[in-house]
């Protein structure tokens, strides 16, 4: 299911932190919006629009964030085990001390990011992958796919 325009804002103005575990958000306009320790574990954020969004300290394991446009946004200490991320935009995201063990990094644009202590044990990467420049994968943890 997805929701109207109104009920995603009665959704986002609700007690914090925010419970939407297991939501389908695909193709949701989220940019700039406060989710910091929200819980997004399984949710389907699939061509969602989170540039510039605040996403600190929150729970993205097993999200679905194909495609995801996430410029600007910061992640700093958000986990992303197994969440997949193929054909994301997160450049210039902060990913500060986030950990995407196991995550799904195929097709994704990271230039620009904020890569400081960040946990890459076990994701997959491809060789259309765009890293930040000077930063190495295999040595934060990576797999490279082919």
């Amino acid at each position: 299911m997805q929701f109207t325009k109104e009920e995603l804002t009665a959704l986002l103005n609700g007690e914090k932190p925010l419970q939407l575990a297991g939501l389908d958000l695909s193709k949701a306009s989220l940019n700039n919006v406060e989710l910091s320790k929200a819980d997004l574990s399984g949710a389907n954020l699939n061509r969602a629009f989170l540039d510039g969004a605040k996403l600190r300290y929150a729970n993205l394991n097993h999200a679905n964030l194909e495609d995801a446009s996430l410029t600007d946004a910061n992640f700093h200490n958000a986990t992303f085990i197994e969440a997949d991320l193929s054909g994301a935009n997160l450049s210039h995201a902060d990913l500060s001390g986030a950990d995407r063990s196991g995550a799904n990094l195929c097709h994704t644009n990271l230039t620009g990011a904020n890569w400081n202590g960040i946990k890459l044990t076990g994701a997959t990467y491809n060789g259309f992958t765009q890293w930040a420049d000077g930063f190495d994968p295999v040595a934060a943890g990576a797999n490279l796919t082919s």
